[in-house]
């Protein structure tokens, strides 16, 4: 037997994968309608997301009606993000499917990568989306605190995400 060459390849063993593109655990998050850092452009500009506004509802001292809005969000968030989740996997298991099975040329290339481009494009958008509804229900001092409580104001060179211009309670 001979020992790895020095050239192998950092995917050495990724061949195995049910889907070469995914890892096992990017499969399971997309199917789960997991954030994946896709609305962390948002996140960090001051438009927090519905699951941690719920996780710190207290401290934030969310009104009874805040909190059934961004519960509401949440979860129509989650059935979407789920379904589009689950298409980009199908998307990438039949890109995928064509170059395994050698059925694949530049025609058939351009669909199956357009269509993966779409969905990661209508994922990115909802979480994003979510992110903008939310901090559309919340208060100035709500989303200071929340900024304040995830970590991300404190230093003396750090400011408060501004408020959208168009912010709506």
């Amino acid at each position: 037997m001979h020992p790895p060459s020095s050239n192998a390849s950092p995917y050495a063993g990724e061949q195995a994968r049910e889907i070469k593109s995914l890892s096992p655990e990017q499969t399971a998050d997309l199917l789960a309608g997991k954030g994946m850092a896709l609305a962390k452009t948002a996140e960090l500009n001051g438009y927090p997301g519905p699951m941690h506004t719920l996780e710190l509802a207290t401290p934030l001292e969310l009104s009874t009606e805040q909190k059934q809005a961004s519960e509401a969000l949440m979860k129509r968030h989650q059935a979407e993000a789920r379904d589009l989740g689950a298409q980009l996997v199908q998307a990438e298991r039949a890109l995928d499917q064509a170059f395994a099975s050698r059925q694949i040329d530049a025609a058939r290339l351009a669909d199956h990568t357009e269509r993966i481009g779409r969905l990661q494009a209508l994922l990115r958008k909802s979480h994003l989306d979510t992110h903008l509804q939310q901090a559309a229900l919340l208060k100035p001092e709500q989303i200071a605190r929340y900024a304040q409580l995830r970590g991300y104001t404190g230093a003396p060179d750090t400011a408060v995400p501004a408020v959208p211009p168009l912010h709506k309670h």
